[in-house]
């Protein structure tokens, strides 16, 4: 009982208990403690029981007893002892005490002596009950609270002076004067209810006051009845809680903000307790997992975590609610669909005055995409790394203002470098190879310039001396053109370029044997088949003189000899005429060639020669080509002089790329292989003398590859061609048979031709 209530019952003038539901006392005031005078122990005085005559306890307590059960307000009548031993009779008014929700949470018992009441025999029972009211009044004018009396109809009789002095103060004749519109329904119909049933009356509604502003009050009738049960009086009681509405109303629109709040909070929102327990989800959790509060509340248990997570992250949510220390993990929930997915966890407590913890929040935020993703990117870095690594290439970011040059791990082992090393444009030109320094200033000199992208090969010089070196592939970034920033990637070619140059000099060293062999068995061919006949004009001249300088001379013997030296002459002149033929004739080898292939090959042995004449070549291959019947080598070889003469005819060509086309081909039963370039061309009369012998447009040439590519290529049964562009350069083609049945059948339907051809074609493919 708070002090305020304590100070109302000690002002009134009559007997005030308080009894809790089951029909104890709570409380009484200094009325009853007078008249009851100090007990014993202490507590006696509490007991207005105790008090009652024993003739009659038995009956009080049976009425008491009812009242309590029934849950309304009743009389009782009753002898209670005063402290000089003397009863007294007592009229008891037990009226119930209500929560908001309707509860009974105490009685208040007012105990009216009615004593002289009763001894007044003169006095009517409707005089006594006047006086009695009167009595009451004072009682009722020391309650801090506006007070009425009200008649079995309802109109109120009498008022306490609080109410009196409000309803002159606000002009109002009847108590409904005072009521709000809004309100007075309610009122007026609980109150009918009231005076129908004869149940206590009870409702919550705004009062008119002096200043004409409106208050909220509580207001309880509770009736009277006589000896017989009849009600004879309505007691009715209106107290201001407008503070305590404010404070309720500030209560639930705290509540309900706080609600808003979590609720439109764009996470997933879990309240517990300090006992671990579910106080609350906020809509979207709930709708995440499709679960209540009271389901969530078995989250140990139900499957809503992730069986390979449950039990890390009960220890740590229970470790963290225990210490008081912040919730961070990430663990797998299942979501309403079945799903379970990636979801970060993050808790703090919220703690009162003292520091006791009253409350954990915890949001909860759905990571699955992110952490997927960051699966896959640490899978794809690995798989960059471990690329990188392979190919021997590094990436890089170059910040033109600052010099500050960003780069992946394979640039620091590139340029041998420790992983802590800031790198700049300074430290990267320290370590350039001094005859490469203008190819680094040419590219400053670009990116200064704002070129978009460019391409460079250079060589660095490391600190133990060795030489590497490198292809640079750069490109300005396009959304960061304020910046200046250039992306791009180094891959380290020493191998290759070794590799290269070694398969270079081997190839050199290989023409070079090529020619000198071929030049000794052409060498030896041409003198085997030419001694005999020219050792037979020796002989018969030498015949010739002695004849006919014998005496007499023998002019016929000589005569005859000089046939045969005539005759000798003509078959040396055959013989020359006939290894002139032999360069359009020799065994050929027949067998399936796969012509992309052999290409391919072509191509990759020329590559380093293109590049160091600045020429880009682009193959065109047909898939699925039949393969052609011929000798590899030799379709090889006019392949490569088609390649060398397109790169010889664009070594003076400044004015555009330099770009060679290699193309191949089905054409009906036979494969069509071209060779395009952009170079200098040739004229139209030309066209027809480009595959003589010994005819060349080119100042060191000597005019044997063409007309030897051309006699391979008829060798083969084929066509050999060229033609100008319609634009700048000359497109040389040839059309060579598909390959049908076996290799010996292909052979056998070709003519037999000498050896030595062969390898005079195989030195003579350069011109």
């Amino acid at each position: 009982m708070s002090t305020g209530l304590d100070r109302v019952m000690d002002a009134l003038p009559a007997m005030v208990w308080t009894v809790d539901p089951e029909g104890r006392a709570d409380s009484v005031n200094r009325r009853w403690s007078e008249y009851a005078g100090p007990s014993p122990d202490g507590a006696r005085g509490r007991d207005w029981q105790a008090a009652a005559h024993p003739d009659e306890v038995s009956d009080l307590l049976e009425c008491w007893r009812a009242i309590l059960a029934s849950g309304k307000a009743g009389d009782i009548q009753a002898r209670l002892r005063r402290h000089d031993g003397q009863y007294r009779r007592h009229l008891i008014n037990c009226s119930p005490m209500h929560d908001s929700a309707g509860q009974i949470v105490n009685w208040c018992l007012l105990a009216t002596d009615v004593e002289d009441f009763q001894r007044a025999e003169w006095r009517s029972a409707e005089d006594a009950l006047a006086d009695q009211i009167r009595q009451s009044s004072q009682i009722l004018d020391s309650i801090p609270a506006r007070v009425g009396i009200y008649d079995v109809a309802g109109v109120r009789i009498s008022a306490n002076k609080q109410a009196i002095e409000l309803s002159a103060a606000a002009r109002a004749v009847d108590w409904r004067d005072l009521i709000h519109p809004d309100d007075l329904p309610l009122a007026e119909k609980r109150w009918r209810t009231a005076l129908a049933t004869g149940e206590p009356f009870e409702c919550e509604y705004r009062v008119r006051m002096a200043d004409g502003t409106y208050r909220w009050h509580q207001g309880r009738r509770a009736p009277m009845h006589d000896n017989s049960g009849k009600i004879v009086r309505w007691f009715g009681v209106s107290s201001d809680i407008e503070d305590l509405k404010r404070a309720e109303h500030r209560l639930i629109d705290s509540e309900h903000q706080l609600r808003m709040i979590v609720d439109t909070i764009p996470g997933l929102v879990a309240i517990f307790g300090p006992d671990r327990q579910v106080e609350g989800l906020n809509k979207q959790l709930m709708e995440y997992l499709g679960q209540t509060p009271q389901d969530f509340a078995r989250w140990e248990v139900n499957g809503t975590v992730h069986a390979d997570d449950l039990a890390r992250c009960i220890n740590i949510f229970k470790s963290a609610l225990e210490g008081g220390l912040p919730i961070d993990f990430e663990a797998r929930l299942r979501r309403y669909d079945g799903a379970y997915r990636w979801v970060q966890v993050r808790g703090n407590a919220a703690r009162d005055a003292t520091g006791n913890i009253v409350r954990w929040y915890c949001l909860m935020v759905d990571i699955d995409e992110r952490k997927h993703a960051e699966d896959a990117l640490k899978r794809s870095e690995a798989f960059l790394a471990e690329g990188q690594h392979l190919a021997r290439m590094g990436n890089f970011s170059w910040h033109l203002a600052s010099g500050q040059i960003a780069g992946s791990e394979q640039l620091y082992k590139i340029f041998e470098l420790k992983p802590d090393t800031v790198v700049t444009l300074d430290l990267v030109s320290s370590r350039c190879h001094p005859d490469d320094m203008p190819v680094m200033l040419d590219m400053v000199e670009r990116a200064k310039r704002g070129e978009s992208e460019f391409e460079y090969q250079y060589r660095i010089v490391l600190p133990d001396r060795s030489i590497k070196h490198l292809h640079l592939i750069a490109r300005r970034a396009p959304e960061l053109e304020d910046k200046a920033e250039y992306l791009g990637a180094i891959i380290d070619v020493t191998h290759r370029r070794l590799s290269e140059e070694a398969l270079e000099r081997l190839r050199s060293e290989l023409a070079q044997v090529t020619r000198i062999m071929s030049l000794g068995a052409l060498t030896a061919s041409i003198a085997h088949e030419v001694n005999q006949p020219l050792a037979g004009i020796v002989t018969n001249a030498s015949t010739c003189l002695r004849m006919l300088g014998a005496d007499p001379p023998n002019v016929d013997g000589a005569q005859e000899t000089a046939r045969r030296t005539i005759r000798d002459a003509q078959r040396a002149a055959d013989i020359i005429t006939r290894l002139r033929k032999l360069f359009s004739k020799r065994a050929i080898a027949f067998e399936p060639v796969d012509l992309n292939d052999a290409v391919r090959e072509v191509i990759a042995l020329s590559s380093s020669d293109l590049r160091h004449h600045g020429v880009t070549l682009r193959a065109e291959m047909a898939e699925g080509l039949p393969y052609v019947a011929g000798d590899r080598v030799q379709l090889q070889q006019v392949v490569m002089n088609f390649i060398r003469n397109a790169a010889d005819a664009m070594s003076s060509v400044d004015d555009r790329a330099r770009v060679v086309v290699v193309r191949t081909a089905p054409e009906d039963d036979q494969v069509l292989l071209s060779v395009r370039d952009t170079g200098v061309g040739f004229e139209p009369n030309e066209a027809g003398r480009l595959f003589d012998a010994f005819y060349t447009t080119k100042s060191d040439g000597m005019g044997i590859g063409l007309s030897v590519s051309k006699s391979i290529v008829e060798m083969h049964n084929g066509r050999l061609w060229a033609q100008a562009n319609n634009g700048p350069g000359a497109t040389f083609s040839f059309l060579v048979p598909c390959y049908v049945g076996d290799a010996a059948a292909v052979g056998n339907a070709f003519p037999n031709h000498s050896a030595t051809v062969a390898t005079l074609a195989t030195t003579a493919v350069r011109p």
